[in-house]
């Protein structure tokens, strides 16, 4: 199992941090190089919270010895969202397009105020099952299984900290837009 932690900060109030990562996620695109492109697929409002699915398609490079078993389905997923605003935070799951159901990866972000800058706490968890990948040869699930981990696990932490400086280079344009 791989850990996923990441802290950001962002020099605008929490609410308003809150409102843009779960609002404005095709605007924050421009900003975020690993990203080629997002699909909201549904949001839906619903006691006090909103939910949404959003389809995602990464780029990057596969690293040469994971191109013989990964595909450009690795550099995409579905992504379930719940959105708490009364308790300001968000929880996640991820569904890789690639070895769905040995991949399992979710977790949380707490958006906390701090004066008028917001602390973003993402933790989560990610785990594999190589009993579970399908079209393997079963005498090569576990090299592959920490193939797929080790690919996964240095790209979940950088996007959310790019997709925080996303929030901030949008936040930051918006204001000097309206400062003009």
């Amino acid at each position: 199992m791989t850990n996923i932690s990441a802290d950001t900060r962002i020099p605008f109030p929490c609410h308003l941090v809150y409102a843009t990562y779960r609002d404005k996620l095709n605007d924050l695109i421009p900003y975020m190089h690993n990203v080629r492109s997002v699909q909201i697929k549904s949001r839906r409002e619903e006691n006090g919270k909103v939910y949404t699915i959003n389809e995602w398609h990464g780029g990057g490079e596969i690293p040469a010895a994971a191109r013989a078993i990964l595909s450009e389905d690795m550099l995409s997923w579905t992504e379930y969202n719940t959105w708490d605003e009364s308790k300001l935070t968000l929880e996640w799951q991820i569904k890789t397009h690639a070895f769905t159901e040995a991949v399992h990866c979710g977790g949380k972000n707490q958006f906390i105020a701090e004066g008028d800058t917001t602390l973003i706490q993402s933790r989560g968890e990610m785990s594999i099952d190589p009993h579970q990948m399908k079209g393997v040869p079963w005498f090569l699930t576990g090299t592959i299984a920490h193939v797929v981990e080790d690919f996964l696990g240095k790209k979940i932490e950088p996007n959310l900290l790019q997709m925080s400086e996303g929030v901030r280079h949008f936040l930051e344009q918006a204001t000097k837009n309206r400062s003009l």
